[in-house]
């Protein structure tokens, strides 16, 4: 008996009708924004995949993700080119999924949370009720310094990242965010959607107090089959873009931590303890001392 009543609120929940028959809200869809990372299709987390694969209408940017991404749709999902696509025409695909139930995988270039425009979209899914979720991926930046054999933070050389781009581009900066007001830091500095305005970018990385040695990574397409990865310096950056005549799809990364020797991390010291692990005590009278010298 219990199966059959199982059987029948199954029924009645497929033709829209609770067993007492009353109204059951149909599923209202769901949008995922999906990070699809720098370009290498096999750099989408499982998450991703999955998001794809579930997904009944699949919008993807051809200009900046590798169709390989695609081999994850399904054969009968529809799939929509946002580079051909105004904001009001991909929010009209999010309206028809509210209404009809389907599930849509938005896929971004990169990470969503950076420059990819996902906020208005959210805002605008919130407003039409749709349900949204949120896929990160891997960003250009980590993907280069990947590339590159880099970590971006060395012990007592850089501590912190800047993920910026310049001003004077489609998008206005805010007051203060200026490349230069960021290079006074003197830490690391990923420097996006710049190549275009080179000798713009040396002159404000100069103004803010890099010296001309100062190392510097250009990642052109970075894990895409055409991918440049080349060194230079701030003082030969505009050359070397010139060079090698960029303009889209190019990163920088910036700063001293980029031809620093790794230094001894305290986390690894065996004078160092935490949850897990014991400090020897002779090592870590001595880290003390040395922290006590400086």
């Amino acid at each position: 008996m219990a199966d059959a009543a199982t059987d029948a609120t199954a029924d009645a929940l497929a033709d829209d009708t609770a067993a007492d028959g009353t109204p059951v809200d149909v599923s209202p869809g769901k949008v995922t924004f999906v990070g699809a990372g720098p370009g290498a299709a096999d750099l989408l987390t499982f998450r991703a995949a999955r998001a794809i694969a579930a997904a009944d209408v699949v919008i993807w940017a051809a200009s900046l993700v590798q169709a390989e991404v695609l081999e994850h749709a399904r054969a009968d999902a529809e799939v929509l080119d946002s580079a051909a696509m105004s904001l009001e025409e991909v929010v009209a695909v999010y309206r028809r999924a509210r209404a009809e139930g389907l599930k849509v995988a938005r896929i971004h270039s990169g990470d969503p949370a950076l420059w990819g425009g996902t906020q208005e979209q959210l805002d605008r899914c919130a407003e039409i009720g749709i349900a949204t979720e949120v896929v990160p991926g891997v960003s250009s930046f980590s993907a280069v310094a990947a590339l590159a054999r880099r970590e971006l933070t060395i012990p007592e050389v850089a501590q912190s990242v800047v993920l910026t781009r310049l001003g004077g581009g489609k998008t206005p900066m805010p007051p203060g965010e200026e490349v230069r007001e960021f290079a006074r830091h003197g830490t690391t500095m990923a420097v996006f959607l710049s190549a275009a305005r080179s000798g713009q970018l040396v002159r404000e990385l100069l103004e803010g107090g890099y010296p001309t040695s100062t190392p510097v990574i250009v990642a052109h397409q970075a894990t895409w089959p055409e991918e440049l990865v080349v060194r230079c310096t701030v003082g030969t950056l505009e050359e070397t873009v010139k060079e090698h005549r960029l303009w889209k799809h190019t990163l920088f990364l910036v700063g001293p931590a980029l031809d620093a020797r790794g230094t001894r991390s305290h986390l690894y010291h065996p004078g160092h303890f935490h949850g897990f692990r014991k400090a020897d005590p002779a090592a870590r009278r001595a880290l003390r001392e040395r922290g006590a010298g400086k």
